[in-house]
């Protein structure tokens, strides 16, 4: 069953990015992080925070320069630069932090999330749950996976942030997050999935602009795209 466990829960971590031992017979097929600076640019947008900062600051310095001001003008640009500064430096230190205390984890039975930076956190999702996985692009070789489930288990978007796929609050969908890798891990998790549970779960790519994951029938038979 899906399973949220929360590390004071339990004894610590007897496996790294699992809170218990893997049962007699469930093999560890993979394991990973997100890359840093890709959580950075999708999960916390530092992109746009940069172009914020640098629009206020050629506005400022604009109007000053057109008042006579020339002053003024390196002060505000001064200015525009440390906010700069300061507000992308906490955005990577965060993003540094959350991508640092993650797991994801691949069996023979199932997927494991293990994240938090003050509480470590755990989702089980076992194979048997999971309706279809879609693997989504950011360039050439990172990207994400995305679960979609046959039943929520008790999960919410809040719980399972950042690892959910965004706005999708009624029935979210856990993620994989800026994997390095993602077409491995993606043929990892189908060649997983057809030795556990043939013709249940499909695996296949989306497009990396595409807003909306197609629906996938669960009696699709596993493949990769």
């Amino acid at each position: 069953m899906i399973g949220f466990h929360d590390e004071e829960d339990g004894g610590g971590e007897p496996v790294r990015g699992f809170p218990q031992r893997l049962p007699e017979g469930e093999r560890l097929l993979w394991q990973g992080s997100p890359d840093i600076a890709a959580f950075a640019v999708h999960v916390f947008h530092i992109r746009f925070v940069f172009a914020y900062f640098l629009a206020v600051g050629a506005w400022r310095a604009t109007n000053a320069a057109s008042s006579g001001s020339p002053e003024l003008i390196g002060g505000l640009l001064m200015s525009a630069l440390t906010g700069l500064a300061i507000g992308g430096g906490l955005i990577l230190l965060l993003a540094w932090a959350m991508a640092r205390s993650t797991i994801y984890s691949i069996t023979s039975r199932r997927v494991v999330l293990r994240y938090g930076v003050a509480i470590r956190k755990y989702v089980n999702l076992p194979f048997e749950k999971i309706a279809s996985a879609d693997f989504q692009r950011h360039g050439p070789v990172k990207g994400d996976v995305q679960l979609v489930l046959s039943a929520s288990g008790g999960l919410s978007y809040l719980r399972l942030w950042p690892h959910a796929r965004p706005l999708r609050f009624a029935r979210p969908r856990p993620v994989l997050r800026c994997l390095k890798d993602v077409t491995s891990v993606s043929r990892i998790l189908a060649g997983a999935i057809t030795a556990y549970a043939p013709d249940r779960v499909s695996v296949s790519a989306i497009p990396a602009r595409e807003t909306a994951s197609p629906s996938l029938p669960p009696a699709a038979a596993p493949s990769l795209s």
